[in-house]
């Protein structure tokens, strides 16, 4: 299964996705790291959480049209429901999310 298509079934989930596309030498993005793991650990199975690095998926950042990086969505049924650009904090990202579940 090729990345494009193997990730439209990921998003088609009928639980929260959240997308976060990062690159290696980006400094905010690794930031993001341990505020998606405490997210995660908050939220636990009630929602994905999936990194894409850019560089190794430019096909799919070009579709999403991802221009800097940080930059994360959150999906839910293959429907885009939020994306933004820059470090978010776990407070905000779990009330985002819980919107969803």
């Amino acid at each position: 299964m090729n990345k494009m298509s193997n990730f439209q079934s990921l998003i088609q989930s009928n639980k929260p996705v959240l997308i976060d596309f990062y690159a290696e030498w980006c400094g905010p993005c690794k930031m993001m790291s341990p505020i998606l793991q405490e997210t995660k650990a908050t939220l636990g199975d009630s929602v994905s959480i999936l990194k894409i690095d850019v560089d190794k998926n430019q096909a799919l950042a070009s579709q999403y049209q991802v221009r800097g990086v940080p930059t994360l969505m959150i999906f839910k049924d293959g429907k885009q429901l939020w994306r933004q650009s820059g470090v978010v904090q776990t407070n905000d990202l779990v009330k985002l999310l819980k919107q969803y579940v």
